[in-house]
């Protein structure tokens, strides 16, 4: 099999695609899609978000420290292009994608009601990185839809159907086809 060499760049492919929300210190709301979030630390519950400078977003959550990260499904592939696409300085994107705004417990920054999963953060660090800046934030809250939660009261969000994003591609994430340890797990 023969390989290409390219130029170096991002090929961490696919990536989360969640709508991250934010509040200005008046009070409007925003929400800007981000394909460039992950897990860095499980104790403290940490997470990352790059952002650009130029973004109107940027500002907000530079001045307030606080956003919200809210899962998207296929059901959201289309309101999810739309606020990354779209300026919160031109547009309000939850009026004109029917998405609705709902307090959080700790943050001011607004929940998207229809997102099944919403980590509420808070700022501790932002690392200045080149294109991106990246802001690096505890995870003070978490809310999940019990819509997604069996009799036993475990979360599926696979019945969400997630979407990620790969090469300007929206994608569902597929069919289970394992679980974690299944490869070392003794057979009965």
């Amino acid at each position: 099999m023969a390989k290409q060499s390219w130029k170096p760049g991002n090929m961490l492919y696919p990536l989360p695609v969640v709508m991250v929300s934010v509040a200005d210190k008046e009070g409007r709301p925003n929400i800007l899609t981000i394909a460039w979030t992950g897990t860095i630390c499980s104790d403290p519950p940490m997470v990352s978000i790059s952002v650009r400078p130029e973004r109107y977003s940027y500002d907000i959550i530079k001045e307030t420290g606080e956003f919200v990260i809210n899962l998207t499904t296929k059901e959201l592939t289309f309101a999810t292009d739309y606020c990354g696409v779209k300026s919160g300085r031109d547009v309000d994107k939850f009026k004109e994608m029917k998405l609705t705004p709902i307090p959080g417990d700790v943050v001011k920054a607004p929940l998207i009601e229809e997102s099944p999963v919403n980590l509420e953060c808070r700022v501790t660090e932002v690392k200045k990185l080149g294109t991106h800046d990246m802001f690096l934030a505890e995870v003070v809250a978490v809310h999940a839809d019990e819509k997604y939660m069996d009799e036993n009261k475990k979360f599926h969000l696979e019945y969400a159907e997630p979407i990620v994003y790969s090469h300007g591609t929206y994608l569902t994430t597929g069919e289970a086809i394992g679980t974690f340890g299944y490869s070392v797990k003794k057979q009965k």
